[in-house]
């Protein structure tokens, strides 16, 4: 099959082609962010997640279903990698470095099956997980996931549909699973709230907020004072 009959293999090489043109710390910066960059990022954004549910107290079922989401995140991504298997072993696609020629591979030592891409499920099976308990953070991560899977195929681990595939099956998983998922979580979500020594866990960022608030209104009142002094010396 010529080059361009196969749109797969087309865009590897396009892609992939951009890691040959460009310079060493760019491939590595590139490398990294594939390999690790994304998964810390992930990790940053569900703790905005979380801390923005800790605010929701006043709202305590919305709380709690929220600190029920984001444990569903991590263990979606589990799933959907679980899943995976044995779509891997049917399908058995080598890596595209090992069928054609001129891929630059960024990573060695990838020898295991192709289709579909592990990084590509996982991260984007977080970022909806984080989607579905805060839209902000939601978004972002969704973006770094698909940031995720470019990278894949830039570093010449994977072609265009193994990690169009990661995506797909991390989106499927995290939500057509999430219904049972909170109707098994959430229950767990309230025993740890109810156990004083763990719910600290839980509301430490409604705790900080009232802190800060309660920070910002002494400070209030201290701005205030000096004048009312004065305002006592005045009228004595």
């Amino acid at each position: 099959m010529a080059l361009w009959d196969n749109p797969d293999v087309e865009l590897l090489y396009e892609i992939n082609g951009l890691a040959k043109d460009a310079p060493t710390w760019a491939d590595r910066v590139m490398e990294y962010i594939g390999e690790y960059g994304i998964a810390v990022g992930l990790v940053v954004l569900a703790l905005w997640a979380w801390w923005g549910v800790t605010r929701k107290r006043e709202s305590r079922d919305e709380a709690l279903s929220g600190f029920a989401g984001l444990v569903w995140a991590p263990l979606a991504a589990v799933i959907a990698i679980v899943v995976n298997i044995p779509i891997r072993g049917f399908v058995e696609r080598p890596r595209p470095f090992m069928e054609h020629k001129g891929v630059e591979v960024l990573v060695e030592g990838k020898t295991d099956f192709s289709f579909v891409s592990d990084h590509a499920t996982l991260t984007m099976a977080i970022a909806v997980g984080i989607f579905m308990v805060q839209r902000k953070p939601g978004l972002v991560a969704i973006g770094l996931a698909l940031l995720e899977a470019f990278c894949r195929v830039y570093m010449g681990v994977h072609y265009p549909t193994d990690v169009i595939g990661g995506l797909a099956l991390g989106t499927a998983v995290a939500l057509l699973l999430a219904p049972v998922a909170m109707w098994a979580l959430t229950p767990l979500v309230r025993v740890v709230a109810g156990n004083a020594r763990l719910e600290v866990l839980l509301w430490a960022g409604a705790a900080a907020a009232a802190v800060a608030a309660g920070g910002r209104a002494v400070g209030r009142r201290g701005e205030g004072e000096p004048r009312r002094t004065r305002d006592r010396d005045l009228a004595a």
